[in-house]
């Protein structure tokens, strides 16, 4: 086995047909991390007739002293079910890249686990898995375990939605609570429309409450990946107004219809009366809400009569996916839901592409137990996706000597190499 050197168009070419290629093993990728600081190296790994066996975006930095800390992104692409190669990978990356100067690498690869119910029981359990898992530890690396949260580079658990039926389908598989907070979106007078020049401004704003992501990886992501689109959600305000004045008077005159109902004592017994009680009750703070909104509807049409951008999402297409990268919205319009429209209106242009999954990024692996990300799973598993639980992390120390001397001195024993790659964490 020898590891060598890649130039970006053979990386490429061999990551492309690769069982467990991503986006984010691509020279694309590449190209962005360095455009962001980062040292980058095109790894491959042949066999003994020189025949391309494995590959591997690293990124790197130094930390002290002139040592490395090296990272391979959703890789190292690799058959991890032969033993013996893995245990020959590892020697391999030790006696190269702990000569270079390299103190550890770390490494998440792109193999699913288990596929899980949107109540996180297991229904599917990759039959390789813990094979592959025995041959990895056995040949020295390092495991950071079955986490459920955000403790790795990149996270452990993803919602994916499988675009395998009818829009119409699709629609009705949504929870009853995402299904309304879609129809409110677009009853409010919500439109979602992609933007052709890419602009990145108005995204950024909308997001960067919610993540580290600097603007300039955004940028950088944009131009590199020609896949790549930008939704903005428009809020029509004439439109706004109408729908707001519709829904407002009708709900008056429901709301009167209810009245008289319960007002009539000889035709109804106590217990239709009690359930007209309830709907009058009910009907008083839709009212309430509804005039709420004609007054916001009202000024907004006189302050921005062209209308009003709400929310944005950034997505990346790649290998019959679409991939949600990072979206965001204005705080202070949360309630028309236009996140939900966003994501719905690319669930729908995905299907139309004949992408076959629609990747809405990062779930955590809590699903009963309170937890801080209860609404990001709450929100994701609405649009009855499919959690897949990855591998894991690992890290395999290069130079034991080194690593003991950076140990000692670190003191944030989760160092993370890339602050950059940890993916959108809040709703």
């Amino acid at each position: 086995m020898q590891i060598v050197t890649l130039e970006p168009y053979q990386f490429d070419t061999f990551t492309s047909n690769h069982k467990y290629r991503n986006y984010y093993q691509t020279s694309s990728y590449g190209k962005t991390m360095a455009e962001n600081g980062y040292n980058i190296h095109y790894l491959g790994i042949k066999d003994n007739a020189k025949n391309l066996i494995g590959a591997s975006l690293i990124i790197y930095k130094e930390v002290f002293m002139g040592q490395k800390i090296a990272y391979a992104p959703r890789g190292i692409l690799f058959d991890y079910t032969d033993l013996e190669k893995v245990k020959e990978l590892s020697k391999k990356l030790k006696q190269v890249l702990g000569k270079q100067g390299f103190i550890i690498l770390k490494m998440d690869p792109y193999i699913p686990a288990t596929i899980r119910n949107n109540s996180g029981k297991p229904i599917n359990m990759n039959q390789e898995i813990n094979h592959i898992m025995k041959n990895i530890k056995e040949a020295g690396f390092n495991y950071k375990g079955q986490n459920k949260y955000f403790e790795n580079e990149l996270p452990r658990y993803e919602a994916i939605k499988i675009l395998n039926e009818e829009t119409s389908i699709l629609f009705k598989n949504l929870t009853k609570r995402t299904r309304h907070k879609i129809n409110r979106a677009i009853n409010c007078g919500i439109t979602i429309f992609n933007d052709k020049e890419k602009k990145v401004d108005k995204l950024y704003e909308f997001c960067k409450h919610k993540t580290n992501l600097p603007q300039k990886y955004i940028n950088d992501l944009v131009k590199n990946y020609q896949t790549s689109n930008i939704y903005y959600a428009l809020l029509n305000t004439d439109s706004f107004v109408i729908e707001a004045k519709k829904r407002y008077e009708n709900e008056l005159d429901r709301n009167d219809l209810l009245a008289k109902k319960i007002q009539n004592k000889r035709n109804y017994n106590n217990e239709i009366k009690k359930n007209y009680l309830n709907a009058k009750m009910e009907s008083d703070k839709l009212i309430n809400t509804y005039k709420n909104d004609l007054v916001l509807a009202t000024r907004l049409l006189k302050d921005y009569p062209k209308g009003l951008i709400i929310g944005a999402a950034l997505t990346i297409e790649y290998n019959n996916a679409s991939y949600l990268i990072i979206d965001g919205f204005e705080q202070k319009y949360s309630y028309l839901n236009c996140s939900y429209l966003l994501k719905w209106y690319i669930i729908n242009e995905s299907k139309k592409k004949g992408l076959k999954y629609f990747n809405m990024n990062a779930l955590v692996g809590e699903f009963k137990n309170k937890n801080p990300f209860q609404n990001l799973n709450e929100m994701k598993l609405g649009f009855n996706v499919t959690p897949t639980e990855y591998i894991g992390e690992f890290n395999l120390i290069l130079n034991n000597f080194t690593y003991t001397i950076y140990k000692s001195f670190n003191k944030d024993k989760n160092y993370k190499l890339s602050k950059i790659n940890n993916t959108d964490q809040k709703n």
